[in-house]
């Protein structure tokens, strides 16, 4: 009986300390949905749509509110004026890094994604920069991409026209691309090793995007002590630390620290610059996380958009037959796409930024947290809160985009058939914690799919009517439904 009153009173202890919490704060957040002690809003909140909860909470509350995932404050950022206030107009302060503690589980807050504070400014910077020093922006970098896209290519040509998923192959090309500047080699689409990074990378995708991993990041207790996917997650996690801590070594017994050959090694060769300064941010450690945020952060995300492209490309064929008509006129079926061509091909410009307007590929982006007390609209967002940018609200803004749920490449062209810019324009996010790698993805979607379609018709095997486009997961990633197609060389 005794343990009884004791459980009693202990929870009781926890649902008022959990109403205190919420309460004293909430005078100085904007306003949002009462919190359940605890559990917060959580019940409120659909897991397997998120940006569809945010809408609906943003027409009660308005463009800056609050919800508690857990005992815990979020603020959401909904709609393009906030967010850009927030990311641009007060960029410094909205440059932190809320926790998401799956991947923070691992990372311990190292790399470049998931850190905060001086250990983040110094890697994104030197990962800037050394993704410029490796051509990032220049012609170096773009042979590299076009020389993955004949491959990718002469892959698709082994199909005979058959159909088959392309998820596997589509992956393969952005990876090359990213093993080619953190380790200086390409591999062949066959190599076990490389097969094996394949398989981790898209299952963990697949994972974080899963309803079960909201649930984890809003109550971090769940896995310490509960089976499920998050288990397989932190697996693949450590099979690719390792992997990468196995690639360093490799690195450091043939290293020339006058001539860096790739990622690694201009680390590597920072790591020596500082080896006598004991608050250097330059270890082995955080090596391995940078190098592995950039991996995952530079494959997936472009592999995702190429397959969802395709899938688009073959339910919208009338969309096709313009892009490949803008190829034959401008580049012609004897040489391989490069960049200058895209300044001379505006419809096949706003497709690519049609594409990735509409599957709206992160929903929310990572959570942003303030970096100091800041006031915020009339509201006081105290320092360490959550932030949730709703990039679905920007990409599917009705006033900037007309019909925002529809496919339409004309979104991005003017009355005379011109490219049109659009701020609203935020797939890679916006302010000091924009995608370090933007410029390359930009780069890959254009030259892949241009060699793709210079060389190939699609062919869908339903009516491309019949085509579903709705992602079978978005809370992590909007995940593309699989599907099979034909590439039947012209």
């Amino acid at each position: 009986m005794d343990a009884v009153v004791v459980l009693v009173l202990g929870l009781s202890f926890l649902l008022l300390l959990s109403l205190w919490r919420q309460g004293s704060g909430r005078g100085r957040l904007p306003p949002g949905p009462a919190p359940l002690p605890i559990i917060g809003n959580i019940l409120q909140v659909d897991v397997k749509n998120i940006s569809k909860s945010l809408t609906n909470f943003s027409k009660v509350y308005g463009p800056v509110f609050t919800l508690y995932l857990g005992m815990k404050p979020t603020v959401v950022l909904y709609g393009y004026e906030a967010v850009k206030e927030a990311l641009i107009d007060h960029g410094e302060e909205f440059s932190g890094r809320g926790s998401v503690p799956v991947p923070d589980k691992v990372n311990k807050g190292l790399g470049v994604v998931f850190s905060n504070g001086e250990s983040w400014k110094e890697m994104r910077r030197f990962s800037f920069m050394t993704l410029r020093n490796l051509g990032m922006g220049r012609r170096t970098m773009e042979d590299r991409v076009q020389v993955e896209a004949h491959c990718l290519v002469e892959e698709l040509r082994k199909t005979n026209g058959l159909p088959f998923d392309p998820t596997f192959i589509l992956g393969c090309a952005p990876c090359n691309v990213i093993c080619s500047i953190i380790f200086q080699n390409r591999f062949d689409y066959k190599d076990q090793d490389f097969l094996n990074l394949m398989d981790n990378l898209n299952e963990n995708v697949k994972i974080l995007s899963s309803p079960w991993m909201q649930v984890c990041n809003v109550f971090p207790i769940l896995i310490d002590y509960l089976p499920g996917s998050h288990n397989k997650l932190h697996k693949n996690f450590n099979f690719l630390k390792n992997y990468f801590l196995e690639k360093v070594k490799e690195h450091k017994e043939s290293l020339d620290v006058n001539c860096p050959r790739d990622f690694i090694d201009y680390f590597l060769v920072k790591m020596e610059q500082e080896k006598h300064n004991p608050q250097s941010k330059f270890t082995y450690e955080n090596l391995i996380v940078t190098a592995s945020d950039l991996f995952g952060a530079g494959t997936e995300t472009t592999s995702t958009t190429l397959k969802y492209a395709l899938l688009l490309l073959m339910k919208y064929p009338n969309v096709t037959v313009k892009v490949q008509e803008e190829i034959d006129h401008v580049i012609g079926r004897h040489r391989s796409p490069c960049m200058q061509d895209r300044s001379l091909m505006p419809y096949t410009d706003a497709v690519l930024h049609e594409i990735q307007r509409y599957i709206d590929l992160l929903p929310t982006s990572l959570p942003h947290s303030v970096t100091c007390d800041i006031k915020f609209r009339n509201y006081l967002i105290p320092k360490g809160t959550a932030i949730v940018t709703s990039l679905t609200s920007v990409l599917h803004d009705q006033k900037e985009f007309p019909n925002p749920e529809m496919f339409d490449p004309g979104h991005f062209l003017d009355d005379n058939g011109n490219f049109k810019k659009s701020d609203y324009f935020m797939p890679f996010s916006s302010g000091k914690r924009i995608c370090v790698g933007e410029g390359l993805a930009r780069m890959e979607l254009f030259l892949f799919l241009t060699t793709i379609l210079q060389n190939f018709q699609l062919t869908s095997l339903v009516n491309p009517k019949a085509l579903d486009t709705t992602p079978v997961a978005n809370g992590f990633a909007s995940v593309p439904p699989s599907y099979q197609i034909c590439f039947t060389p012209i």
